[in-house]
This record gives structure tokens, sequence and C-alpha cells, in this order.
């Protein structure tokens, strides 16, 4: 008896054909499957499509949002920042920024190379470690990108990146009166200048979305015009007399209102700078001024009923003081008048008046002006003057023509804009004040000291021996006092280094406006006669600076008066 397979005739026949039907019905089913599931996949987009257009539309302007644990950055609404005319000097935009979610990225070396040929300056590296943690479901990538690179970037098609809307700050007038404007930061609020002053002074309003803020502009005393005047004639004397730096100031005599500040080289307000070339030299940066500073003394002479514009001082020998010898550049050789002490420029005899009222007179008068106090304006705080303790004989004379105390040029202006206003303190602003303000700070010298101060001022730019002659502009009743102030150096004051001033108002009838100008190790040129002296090269500037700007200002040319 054999066992095993029982062979069943016709059977092998049917078996194939019921196998093939199995077949063709798993393949028909499985066609099915695979059809079900594509519509299934296409609704499924058309899902996602569908609910990322209605969060859009719930959260409004294409804004995007994520539900995730990192909170988005708050946006800082300001303010419109505008000159004195109106003219617009800062304003907020809506900008796109990019973000990504890591863990949606598909291929983070891709995303990281398209990305780089579309935004200059993106560090591959470092976006591909940070978007390398898929735990993050928040990056930034960049922070307002401009529309044409949002278009770019959307056209791109890559999963896992996002745009959220944010305000950033603009300037159309670009570098003009950056310092004073300052700068802001990457979530748009003030962090330097004008911009500091306004989150400081309750005029920025932080938002969760961004829209623009319905605050009132902020109209400051800039003239947009005056200022473009300033910083191209410096831009142009630092080209012409190779200087390192420049600063300049227009303010209004009476009411402190300034109407142009300038520190060169100068700073974008898009792009923070703490470059030593860059700083603002006009109230950051402390200097010795020179003989500038005889206005001071020969004012505080005047004041004290002593002397007058014609009293002789005998200068013909050096002046000798605690074992040191103050001597005069070029000496005259003969007695001079308080006027001619002035308009030659006489350390001699800036000395002598000095010396005479008295160390104790000279520091009640710094003070009384506001050379020595701390300052400060809505661009921020002003650096504090450099006075060594000692105040006395030697310390008397040497501050009397400039050394020995060290001040912003800012300061220096707005005490010597009492000396020609009337005789009262000012205190500087950037901020617009009604037509026809005037200070109401204390009287530093009496009307009628002013009123011949201005004389003498305006002698000092008309007469032959007049050391301001080069400031001269026919017609606007021009005054003024030179400077030039050696820098100092390892153990001494370097002979060839030196910052070169001219202080100057107009009208000098009726001052309405103050101006300086400060060169920063100007070189000799064979136009200056190979000369450094403030005379060849702050006065000419300032000349042409005031004959630009008087228009602008309403100040016309007229006859002297006789």
């Amino acid at each position: 008896m054999t066992s095993g397979i029982i062979i069943t005739p016709g059977l092998p026949d049917r078996a194939l054909a019921a196998n093939a039907k199995r077949e063709r019905v798993s393949e028909a089913y499985l066609v099915r499957i695979r059809a079900v599931a594509a519509i299934a996949g296409v609704m499924l987009a058309f899902a996602l499509v569908a609910g990322q257009l209605v969060r859009l539309a719930i959260l409004g302007q294409g804004e995007v949002s994520v539900s995730m644990s990192q909170p988005m950055a708050i946006a800082f609404a300001r303010p419109d920042i505008v000159d004195r005319n109106g003219q617009l000097l800062a304003s907020d935009l809506i900008m796109p920024s990019l973000f990504a979610d890591p863990a949606l990225v598909v291929d983070k070396d891709e995303l990281a190379e398209k990305l780089g040929h579309v935004l200059p300056g993106l560090n591959q590296a470092e976006l591909r470690k940070s978007l390398a943690d898929r735990d993050k479901r928040f990056v930034w990538i960049r922070r307002g990108t401009s529309t044409r690179q949002a278009e770019a970037i959307h056209n791109l098609g890559l999963p896992g990146i996002e745009f959220r809307n944010e305000l950033k700050r603009a300037y159309p007038s670009g570098t003009l009166a950056g310092h004073v404007l300052g700068y802001v930061d990457i979530d748009n609020k003030g962090i330097a200048g004008i911009e500091r002053f306004l989150d400081e002074n309750g005029q920025v309003d932080p938002v969760h979305t961004p829209n623009l803020s319905n605050r009132p502009p902020v109209q400051l005393s800039l003239d947009i015009g005056v200022q473009h005047a300033v910083e191209e004639e410096l831009a142009a004397a630092m080209a012409t007399y190779e200087a390192r730096a420049a600063v300049g100031l227009v303010m209004d005599a009476k009411s402190g209102e300034i109407l142009a500040a300038a520190s060169l080289p100068g700073v974008d307000p898009l792009v923070p700078s703490l470059e030593r070339e860059t700083m603002d030299r006009l109230s950051g940066g402390t200097f010795e001024l020179g003989s500038i500073f005889k206005m001071f003394t020969v004012a505080m002479a005047m004041d004290s009923g002593k002397y007058t514009l014609d009293t002789p001082v005998d200068v013909r020998k050096p002046l000798s003081v605690g074992g040191f010898t103050i001597t005069d550049s070029h000496p005259i050789g003969r007695i001079l008048s308080v006027a001619e002490v002035f308009r030659r420029s006489s350390n001699v005899g800036a000395g002598m008046l000095a010396l005479d009222l008295g160390a104790g007179r000279q520091k009640e008068f710094f003070q009384r002006i506001g050379l020595t106090g701390a300052m400060k304006t809505e661009a921020g705080s002003v650096a504090d003057v450099q006075l060594p303790e000692r105040w006395e004989a030697v310390e008397t004379v040497t501050r009397s023509y400039g050394h020995g105390i060290a001040v912003t040029p800012l300061q220096f202006a707005a005490a010597a804009a009492s000396l020609v206003n009337g005789g009262k303190r000012i205190q500087p602003t950037y901020l617009r004040r009604p037509t026809g303000s005037e200070s109401d700070g204390e009287r530093v010298i009496s009307e009628e000291t002013s009123r011949k101060f201005n004389v003498l001022m305006r002698s000092n730019v008309t007469e032959r021996d007049g050391t301001g002659r080069r400031a001269n502009v026919p017609g606007l009743e021009v005054g003024g006092k030179t400077g030039t102030a050696e820098l100092p150096g390892k153990g001494g004051y370097k002979e060839k280094s030196v910052i070169s001033s001219f202080f100057a108002a107009f009208p000098m009838s009726n001052p309405k406006y103050v101006t300086l100008v400060s060169l920063f190790e100007p070189q000799p040129i064979k136009e200056t006669s190979m000369q450094i002296t403030a005379g060849r090269n702050a006065a000419p500037v300032t000349a042409k600076i005031i004959a630009r700007i008087a228009p602008q200002l309403d100040v016309t040319s007229r006859s002297e008066t006789p």
C-alpha cells in the first residue's frame, strides 16, 4: 500500500483557473486602494491649504503666527520724526521677517544653500546648526527682508519657512543728522539719540501685532536744508584741508534751538557704530579748544566794570607765572587795548586780564555761563567737562586762552551764545519751540556788555588786524573768534596736530544765530600758505556755511549800519 499524494484527474486545470481569478481580484483591489489614497492625499492637501488661508485671514494682512512655546518678539510702534518744517526724517515701515520651524524643514542643507543666494551675508553654517535641533519650533532666519527678497524666497517653495510682518525704522535722508537721530534695535526699540528719547518719554507703543503708530509726529528743531548745507561744507573742508574729522553747529542764539548738528565722519542710523572715528565729537567728546575761550575772558573783564574795549594792556614782555612763561606766537612789541588783545588773540593779554580778576571770579564766571556743569539734550547726555582740580594762578592763565579745560563743542557753543544774545544763559534743545521763543535762563552778563561785546566780535571780522577776516560775508554782519589748539601728546602738546575752530554769530547788530566749526588735524596746504591756524581754514568754511544758510533762515544781505 502506498501512501503520499492522491492525484485526482482534472484538478490542476481548475486550480490554475482559480488562482488566476484571485490574482485579477487582488490587482483590481490594489488599484482601487491606490486611487482612494491618491484622492485622500489631494483632499488632505486642499484641506491644509484651506486651513492656512483661513488662519491667515483670521490674523489679517498675511501676518503669520505660530502656536509654539517660544514667544514672538514684541514690536515697538514709533511716531514719525520730522524737521522744523515738517520734512520726514524717520518713520516706521512694515517689513516681512523670515523664520523657520525646524520640525517641518525637509532638507536643512538645501534650505540654507538656496536662502544664501537670496539673503546676502546669511551665515549658512549657523543656520544649519539651528535647524538641526528639531525640538525647536521657531528659529529666526532674517529680521526685516525687502519685499523683493520675500517674493524670491516665497518662489523657492521651501517647506518649513514662513514670514511674519514686523515694524522696522526707515530714514529717508540716509545718514543726514545720523548722530542726532540715533538708532533702534532689532525690535524697533530706541537705543541712542532722539530715538532713545522717544522711548524714555513714553512716545513708543509696544504692540504684538504690527500696526503703525497713531501718535502725532515729533517735530525737531533741525532744519534739513541747513543740516545738509553744513554737512556738505564740512565734507568739502575735510577733503580740502585733509582733516581727520569735523564738527559743525547752527543754533538759535536766543531760544537754544539747534538747527544743524554735524559730526563727520558721520553714521548711518540703520547701522549702529562704535568705531572711534565715527564718534559724535560735537557732544560725545571733550577737547581743549584754544583761543576761542578768550571770548569768555574778555567778556568777563568787560562785565566786571574794570575794563573797557580801550583799556591798555601791556603785553610787551612774556608773562611769567608759577615757574612757567607765557608768550604770544606773534608778539606785537607794544601796548595793546583790550579790543586788540581780542582781535590779535594775545595769550599774554588774556592771561593778564584773568590774573587781575582772579581765579575765584574766573571759576564762578565759567560756572555761571554753563561751561563746567553737567549738560543733557534730547539726543542724550553731553560728555562731562574735563577740569583738573587745581585752579590756581597757572591754571587761571592757561584757561583764559582755552588750555587746561576740555569741553564738548556743543557745551562751548551754548555758553558762547549767552555772550551775544543779550546776556542770558541758554539750554540747547533739539525740539521745535514756538516762533519767537527766548531763553528764560540766568543772566550771565549785562545787556550793555553783550552789546559792546558784539561790536568787538564784528570788528574781529572786519578789521585788518582781526584773526577772523576770512569769515566775512558781505552784507550779513558776521562776527566771530578763532581758536587753534594743539592736541595733547606724550609729555606735552603736538605742534603740528591741532583743532582749529571758529565761533560766529550773525547778524551782529541783533544776533539771531550762532555757528561753530571745528576741524580736527587739518594739514598745511598750498592754499593756506602751509598754515593750519583757524583763520586760514575754519574761518573761510564758516563763511561758506553762513552764505548758504542765511537765505534759508530769511536773513538777507543788507548795508552795514554806519
